[in-house]
């Protein structure tokens, strides 16, 4: 049977690059997409999820909105994006997407769909933990259908990607945007796997793999991967940031767990400024399991090989 996968992201590019690397995996069958108002503005970032079922031609794939919003919010800069890919020649014709206040409300559709499930099921996320949070706590003996989370987040023997006022910089966004969430889904010590900063420093975004992925253009997810890359260069200012490929990584442990290495460590979850947010290792902690490596080369064939499509 194929593996049972439920999402949940957050809107920005990467995440709609993992939606549809999830797509392109075989012997898996995506049940359900929920989207966190984080990295992104609702209605535009749902608009971008149903035009990337459609032209993998899978709309019968139910999305739930997210209507809860973090404690730290994302920039205002960043969360914009999703407007201009819903622009993009590949996308901006595609027929018109549902009312996005129609769906489901994201808990709702998490628990319908674990509930429903005749098999244990597999959870991405590659945004904030809330709306899996709100779903559990509501529905705890639903813990029993998850099979294993995998989630971008987190940052244990490396520096955190915020920069922020109140703030010492050691946190990962995933986690400071709810602080709150991230530390109770530590403490369920569920079936948990995150792919850590640690572990995505090593996958930048490069213009030599973007080079390669354009040699592929003529390929319809190569051309359109390609050109959501191009948008990424700005993003995040180089003087800040280099954009990293945080959530493919993720989302490529579905398919490739063999190429990663982890480790199974003890750890909790910082609520409070200055380090409101920090993952870090405790051994009166929590049990979870953290990459810290992955075979960079392999990643990247993996990449240019699922999207010649």
């Amino acid at each position: 049977m194929p593996k049972l996968i439920l999402m949940d992201h957050d809107g920005a590019i990467d995440d709609l690059l993992s939606q549809l690397l999830v797509l392109t995996m075989p012997d898996t069958e995506l049940i359900g997409i929920t989207v966190t108002p984080a990295d992104c503005y609702i209605e535009p970032a749902l608009e971008s999820t149903y035009k990337l079922l459609q032209l993998m031609g899978q709309e019968q794939v139910a999305l739930g909105r997210g209507d809860y919003y973090g404690i730290n919010a994302f920039p205002n800069e960043w969360r914009a994006r999703p407007e201009i890919i819903n622009a993009l020649p590949m996308l901006i014709n595609l027929p018109k997407s549902p009312d996005p206040y129609a769906y489901l409300s994201a808990p709702e559709l998490i628990i319908d769909k674990l509930s429903s499930a005749t098999q244990n099921v597999t959870i991405l996320m590659t945004g904030p933990c809330s709306n899996l949070v709100l779903a559990l706590e509501k529905a705890p003996e639903l813990k029993a259908k998850i099979d294993e989370i995998v989630w971008m987040a987190g940052a244990f023997r490396t520096n955190g990607n915020v920069q922020t006022f109140q703030h010492d910089g050691s946190a990962e966004w995933n986690v400071f945007w709810d602080p709150i969430s991230s530390q109770k889904l530590v403490s369920y010590e569920l079936p948990l796997t995150l792919i850590p900063l640690d572990v995505t420093n090593h996958v930048p975004v490069t213009k030599k793999f973007l080079s390669t992925l354009a040699t592929q253009i003529d390929y319809k997810l190569s051309n359109l991967t390609g050109q959501l890359w191009a948008l990424t260069l700005d993003t995040i200012p180089s003087y800040h940031y280099t954009y990293f490929m945080w959530d493919l990584l993720a989302t490529s442990y579905l398919a490739i767990p063999e190429q990663f290495t982890t480790e199974i460590v003890k750890a909790n979850v910082s609520t409070r400024p200055p380090n409101a947010g920090q993952t870090y290792l405790d051994s009166t902690g929590y049990e979870l399991k953290i990459a810290t490596d992955v075979n960079v080369d392999y990643f990247y064939e993996y990449m240019l090989g699922q999207y010649k499509q």
